[in-house]
């Protein structure tokens, strides 16, 4: 298969595996979509979901976390990891909110990333997930699938995240950004698959003998 021929068939089989995939992350509004997504970063959407409840509990909004001092949030966020930073981050964008976007998650690129703790892939999934407006969210995850199938050859996200965006419909972007995810942890996780094992990958590559050995971002 030529790349184009790999990208229809991939897009194709995730459509009829994850016809209508809901969101990873447990959210009620674009704000705790947001604090979700920030606390994802090296932790697992599973154990967001089970800290997100106590945290939502303590406060649900921008207003009520505001006022909330930094060590109550990072003592129920500990379980995600890198608590400190994260903790120290949900407080102050929740204070500039309020200061600057009238207590609204900003429904811009721009001004998403001028954030704390909010980077160009957690804008990416908050415009696409609460928005509705066409992104492709790279995390490494995606970017070893891309990789695996023969849809990229960077070296890093930014890069990936380029070449995914020229291979798919931008229609289909936002579905694809999830589908990939749920496949890569039914089927093509970092250590269930190497590149020989799944279905998408025998497709994709049916001579293929050697693992694939990746370019990590």
């Amino acid at each position: 298969m030529i790349k184009k021929e790999r990208a229809h068939f991939i897009q194709t089989r995730l459509s009829e595996l994850y016809p209508d995939p809901p969101i990873p992350l447990d959210h009620k509004d674009p704000y705790t979509l947001l604090v979700a997504v920030l606390l994802s970063a090296q932790c697992t959407d599973l154990r967001v979901n089970l800290v997100t409840p106590d945290l939502f509990l303590l406060a649900d909004n921008p207003m009520d976390m505001q006022n909330k001092s930094v060590e109550s949030v990072k003592e129920i966020i500990r379980p995600c990891g890198l608590s400190p930073a994260k903790s120290k981050a949900i407080v102050k964008l929740s204070q500039i909110l309020c200061e600057k976007h009238g207590a609204q998650v900003p429904e811009s690129f721009e001004s998403l990333e001028e954030l704390p703790g909010v980077g160009h892939k957690t804008a990416s999934v908050v415009m696409s997930q609460a928005f509705g407006h066409p992104a492709f969210p790279v995390d490494t995850h995606i970017h070893r699938l891309a990789q695996r199938w023969g849809l990229t050859k960077g070296k890093n996200v930014t890069q990936t995240e380029k070449d995914l965006k020229k291979l798919f419909p931008i229609t289909h972007w936002n579905d694809l950004h999830i589908q990939m995810i749920y496949y890569g942890r039914e089927f093509c996780s970092a250590r269930g698959c190497d590149g020989t094992v799944c279905e998408i990958c025998s497709t994709c590559y049916p001579r293929r003998k050697k693992p694939v050995l990746l370019h990590k971002p």
